[in-house]
């Protein structure tokens, strides 16, 4: 069966840094492009950053560019999303996921549980 399951998680103050882990098993790893989304409360979910199978081309929305770095390591079959100066819209679940598709298009054929994070100001 797939898994993705997230952590690092928690909560920290604005300002802080905070790296999440994306671990995939069950799938090959390398033949996916992965994704980090996040969903506030009230707030739809939204694409956070996306990275192509090898890890060469990357996408990040404007509100975290410059500040998250999304990077994978296919021999340990994880996906990170490096979070620094975190703001408090940021605070969300965030959640990885995998596409056999396009790293922009989808579909995201897989989906982790998630991990919080909470920024306090």
């Amino acid at each position: 069966q797939v898994q993705l399951v997230e952590s690092g998680g928690g909560l920290v103050q604005a300002g802080a840094p905070l790296r999440l882990s994306c671990a995939a098993s069950g799938l090959t790893f390398s033949a996916y492009a992965m994704g980090w989304f996040r969903q506030a409360p009230g707030k739809e979910r939204e694409v956070v950053a996306t990275i192509t199978r090898n890890g060469a081309g990357t996408y990040y929305t404007d509100s975290v560019k410059g500040r998250f770095t999304i990077s994978r390591d296919n021999a340990k079959n994880t996906v990170y999303l490096q979070m620094n100066s975190l703001k408090p819209e940021d605070t969300a679940m965030y959640y990885c996921a995998a596409t056999a598709g396009s790293s922009r298009g989808g579909p995201w054929n897989y989906w982790g549980q998630g991990t919080q994070v909470t920024v306090s100001s």
